[in-house]
């Protein structure tokens, strides 16, 4: 059915959107804060190359844990509660990262942090898109890539102060701790505020639903969209659980092919392509790309401030277009802009020359690949930035969102993993055109994937999609 738009309470939904998506910001936070600490890291813990994948990428191996145990914990104990989880692991994470004596220790407590940042990505979504108007859904729920780009650029510009006030990310800062220390602990901030904000929104009406406590969905949904509208909802709601079970990660087969459906398939395919583009490189390794091809520290660490920046720009842009033009064409967008951007990476790569056995680029085509660089970023999160995390979030039916998230999500950071991972060693060993080049031809491909399977959700309720 369509909301009677005159009796949706806007404001109410702002405030829960914006609740909510402090977990983006965390998300976004822990992600880009290593970005800056890897020196710190290998003189801490004398590590090589592929020990600094590890480092950056502990996080991710619990992302994929936290994104696939959240899809259902999710079903059985709620969003708002999974997201208060999440909140208390951000917690515990940036302490015990920043106090780290070993590596194992940082290993771990990064692994915790990334259970937090894996929940948040598939719980928020899922939340933002079951309390808000499918009129204005899709800008609503690009919020959250917004908030993950405030959160990165946010560690950026934390990372930049520090290093820049202590004279360098190894030196000795507040109490004789080294400033990449301080970089991790500082996180503990905004997780405190989103465990605290968290209690005062409430939980999805979806979600009550299910659990048969109509009274208290109706409660929200008369909150959200006014008596009437909240009436006809759970009515909705209850039919398309009528004749369905609890929810069980059984539903993804097809029960006339016995094969995972075609729309978790499509799920599945989004979420790896976001990240076999490369994007997290330039996120997570930014300052030691920038390093590699001849900016010094400071210039690095500016350039992942530049990169934060227009992307916020990108998102806000994103929030304008999504439910005009819908979803599909802005992906399809994205992905000839980043294959176009990343090839000139490429070339601007391979002309590069060792100068004392560091690549460098010369003034003019250092210029080309920064800005061939920043464009990239402007068309990942003109599209599948912030687009994925929305299509995600609605493009499931009631009684496989949970479990089809949680497989959508584990692909999305698994595929995480395995650029992170692999990135130090290609980079030194085949060489940053190849490497790149394997993303540009990621980005091209993932334009005719979309063209092929995916499907428009644009306007449509929750309770009528179909797969």
């Amino acid at each position: 059915m369509t909301e009677a738009t005159s009796r949706v309470n806007y404001g109410f939904i702002a405030i829960i959107v914006a609740v909510a998506t402090i977990g983006g910001f965390m998300f976004g936070y822990d992600s880009g804060v290593i970005n800056g600490t890897q020196e710190g890291l290998e003189g801490a813990f004398g590590v090589s190359e592929l020990g600094t994948g590890v480092l950056v990428g502990a996080l991710l191996i619990g992302c994929a844990v936290g994104a696939f145990t959240a899809g259902r914990l999710s079903d059985l104990i709620g969003r708002r509660n999974v997201m208060m989880l999440a909140a208390g692991l951000f917690l515990f994470s940036a302490f015990g990262a920043g106090a780290a004596p070993e590596a194992w220790v940082f290993v771990l407590a990064r692994f915790i942090g990334g259970l937090g940042v894996g929940a948040a990505s598939v719980t928020t979504p899922v939340y933002i898109s079951e309390v808000t108007p499918a009129s204005v859904r899709g800008r609503l729920s690009t919020v959250q890539q917004i908030m993950i780009i405030t959160g990165l650029t946010g560690a950026f510009v934390a990372n930049y102060v520090l290093a820049k006030t202590a004279g360098g990310s190894t030196a000795e800062f507040w109490w004789g701790f080294p400033a990449w220390r301080w970089m991790l602990w500082l996180q503990m901030i905004p997780a405190a505020i989103y465990l605290l904000a968290l209690t005062l929104i409430p939980e999805s009406p979806r979600y009550l639903v299910l659990k048969g406590r109509d009274a208290e969905a109706r409660g929200v949904l008369t909150k959200l969209f006014g008596a009437e509208t909240a009436d006809a909802k759970v009515g909705e709601i209850r039919h398309t659980l009528a004749t369905d079970h609890q929810p069980r990660l059984s539903d993804l087969k097809d029960p006339a092919t016995g094969k995972l459906r075609t729309i978790v398939w499509a799920g599945i395919g989004i979420a790896v392509f976001q990240q076999l583009v490369g994007i997290n490189i330039v996120f997570y390794y930014g300052s030691v790309l920038w390093q590699s091809v001849g900016f010094s520290e400071n210039d690095a660490l500016l350039i992942n401030i530049v990169s934060g920046t227009v992307s916020i720009l990108a998102c806000l842009t994103t929030v304008l277009l999504i439910d005009r033009i819908g979803r599909k064409p802005l992906l399809m967008i994205g992905s000839l802009g980043m294959a176009v951007t990343l090839a000139t990476l490429v070339v601007c790569f391979a002309q590069a020359t060792m100068v004392d056995g560091h690549l460098t680029l010369s003034d003019q085509v250092g210029l080309i690949a920064l800005i061939a660089a920043n464009v990239y970023v402007i068309f990942f999160n003109l599209s599948w930035g912030p687009v994925m995390w929305v299509m995600l979030g609605e493009m499931f039916p009631n009684q496989i969102r949970g479990s089809a998230l949680a497989v959508s999500g584990l692909a999305q950071w698994a595929a995480n993993f395995a650029i992170v991972l692999s990135f130090p060693w290609a980079a030194k060993h085949i060489g940053l055109p190849i490497t790149y080049g394997f993303y540009a031809a990621s980005a091209l491909i993932s334009f005719f994937f979309v063209r092929a399977v995916v499907k428009e959700t644009k306007g449509k309720e929750l309770e009528a999609m179909q797969g």
